[in-house]
């Protein structure tokens, strides 16, 4: 296409993004972003032939347009639609999956490798933003790709800095300048020739000096100087917006037969104005009306995260040693107030969670309470640094784990179904789930006074209106609640977190049956309260265990591992997601795909009961 054609065809996609998106929610401003960084890799490489790996996947909307998803578009993030996020098992085109950030340049050299010893001919690129460049993976990458010397090429998407006119002009002439092939032929006939020189000494000499000037004026004049370092020949920044001349500049690369770094400067929210002012607010967005802005919300209680964020100020006012820490996430974790009222007292670390973790160990082990507050599915990735800083030498570090469970339209990368099963297996580590937003309250009191690590893990989206309690009750350590009790009970439910509401309901349900429930908060998984557990085992009939997590390893598993160790024989029946990833849909969707709802978890129960009176499997519905 002519470059008239390809500024046109930006605009169609732009339109197509920004109706799809304030239809069904997404990640807006990233994705508005690179469209025409996009547009110019796809009108230089052929990607069905060479390979494009997106870091996070937030900015890809425009590469699966192009890609054959078109006219599916409509479904993005949809049950059965196609997901928000590259995926290898939707498109050939997508040729690894992503999700969590950092990953772009590893698996990029990864593909390259395979490529070289396959003896298949083909360029690989990876597409990185400066945010995703936090996280530590990213530099271990650089670091490993410049000393192998492999023909790769990684676009550096900085949506952040701003570039200086003339900087930019002389950036991009004296990219262009090192693109000739001239430049690189002389560089290697000077080196020849300095290398032939018959004193060694001397030679060597000269190839110090040469590359000290080389370095001195490289730092001087060009930004990239670290990458530089690192083994690549960085060229930028450059517009991120001009196809013509990424064109330009991605068509001529490949003169260059070792690492290169292309910056270019991208804005997000690109073309939509509202986004482009608050491109925070368009980052991962909900519904809302186009030709506004206005994001549309129902009036609802406040958030799970809102009333972290409220008691975390609470307990910061009440103790100085309170610190709190994210990665990348204040606003989302509910702490860009926390580091409003406590600026000396909040720390940011960029897409790094592993650092997150062991500097609250530090901080832990120098006298402070930290908080951390992570998405649950981004704090899989500080397993080590959980195990190892904070639970080997038993630190008072408390996780606050939002986005726990379903979290709905973001699909598979991003569900927090693991956190019960991995936390709950390590010494010393403690692990809670509210019912509601004012046991979440009340639970980082209690935690925050404990000398030991804990985990906090809790859902997205809104509590349930409940009053919160202005001074917390103190909650038991290890002690479960009873919420519903029957005197001639035949079954007990023991539940996690969000699910002990959904079955007070089922057991409302049952009752209506004439089965009579009793309904327990579990309230810690670790340690859980194995004296609850023995009366409740002794005196229903059946058992029951429910939770927002998987099955595999999870609450219904510790409670399993009690019971055989305690030879008590109740049957229990285990409810909660699959040992399977759980694609995207609504919320209600999904716990309706796992069974998670009252309804059908009180069918699930019911059909046990059958099965446990007549002696034969019941027919599933």
């Amino acid at each position: 296409m002519s470059l008239p054609q390809l500024e046109e065809l930006a605009g169609e996609i732009r339109e197509l993004i920004l109706t799809t998106v304030a239809q069904n929610g997404g990640h807006l401003a990233p994705s508005l972003g690179t469209v025409e960084l996009t547009l110019a890799l796809y009108s230089v490489f052929d990607f069905s032939r060479d390979r494009l790996v997106w870091d996070v996947g937030h900015q890809a909307y425009t590469h699966k347009i192009l890609t054959g998803r078109r006219d599916s578009f409509h479904t993005l993030r949809t049950l059965g639609g196609i997901t928000g996020f590259p995926k290898r098992s939707e498109s050939s085109f997508d040729s690894f999956g992503v999700g969590h950030a950092s990953t772009s340049i590893s698996a990029a050299l990864g593909l390259l490798i395979a490529a070289e010893i396959e003896r298949v001919p083909r360029r690989v690129v990876a597409v990185i933003g400066d945010g995703a460049l936090t996280g530590g993976e990213a530099f271990e990458a650089l670091n490993h790709a410049g000393q192998l010397r492999k023909n790769l090429l990684v676009v550096l998407n900085d949506n952040e800095m701003s570039i200086d006119k003339n900087v930019g002009a002389m950036s991009e002439y004296l990219s262009k300048l090192r693109l000739k092939p001239q430049y690189h032929r002389a560089k290697r006939e000077f080196e020849g020739f300095v290398r032939n020189i018959p004193f060694r000494d001397i030679s060597e000499k000269i190839l110090l000096a040469a590359n000290s000037v080389h370095a001195g004026l490289t730092a001087a004049i060009f930004p990239g100087a670290i990458f530089e370092a690192l083994g690549f020949t960085y060229l930028g920044p450059i517009d991120g917006h001009d196809i013509g001349n990424l064109k330009d500049i991605f068509s001529r690369v490949g003169v260059i037969d070792s690492p290169v770094l292309i910056h270019v400067h991208t804005t997000k929210g690109k073309g939509y104005a509202p986004a482009e002012t608050a491109p925070e607010k368009f980052h991962g967005v909900g519904k809302f009306d186009k030709d506004t802005g206005q994001i549309l919300k129902r009036p609802s209680p406040p958030s799970y995260t809102e009333i972290f964020s409220r008691t975390v100020i609470d307990c910061a006012a009440r103790d100085k040693r309170v610190v709190a820490i994210t990665a990348a996430m204040p606003a989302g974790t509910g702490l860009k107030k926390f580091a409003e009222k406590f600026p000396r007292r909040f720390f940011d670390v960029g897409i790094a969670e592993e650092h997150a973790i062991t500097l609250a160990a530090g901080m832990a082990a120098g006298g402070l309470k930290p908080v951390a507050a992570i998405y649950s599915t981004f704090v899989q990735r500080a397993y080590d640094q959980i195990l190892h800083d904070v639970c080997l030498q038993n630190l008072p570090v408390l996780l606050c784990l939002d986005r726990a469970g379903l979290v709905g339209e973001d699909g598979a990368t991003h569900h927090g179904a693991f956190d019960l099963a991995y936390l709950r297996t390590i010494p010393n580590m403690n692990v809670l789930a509210p019912c509601d937003e004012n046991e979440l309250r009340q639970m980082i009191f209690a935690a925050l006074a404990q000398t030991k690590p804990a985990a906090i893990r809790y859902p997205r989206g809104s509590g349930f209106g409940v009053d919160i309690d202005e001074e917390p009750q103190e909650i038991p350590w290890g002690r479960a609640q009873v919420v519903v009790q029957n005197p001639s009970a035949d079954v007990a439910i023991l539940a996690v977190g969000t699910m002990v509401n959904v079955c007070v309901e089922a057991a409302q349900i049952l009752r209506d049956k004439k089965i009579f429930v009793d309904v327990v908060n579990a309230r810690f998984i670790k340690p859980f309260d194995t004296d609850a557990v023995k009366k409740f085992a002794r005196s229903a009939k059946l058992l029951v265990t429910c939770e927002e997590g998987t099955l595999s390893g999870g609450f219904g598993s510790a409670v399993a591992e009690f019971l055989s160790d305690e030879k008590i024989s109740t049957p229990l029946l285990r409810l909660g997601i699959p040992d399977e990833f759980i694609e995207q849909g609504t919320r209600a969707q999904l716990l309706d795909m796992c069974g998670l709802t009252a309804e059908k978890i009180s069918r699930r129960i019911h059909q046990r009961l059958n099965e446990m009176i007549f002696g034969f499997l019941a027919v599933t519905t």
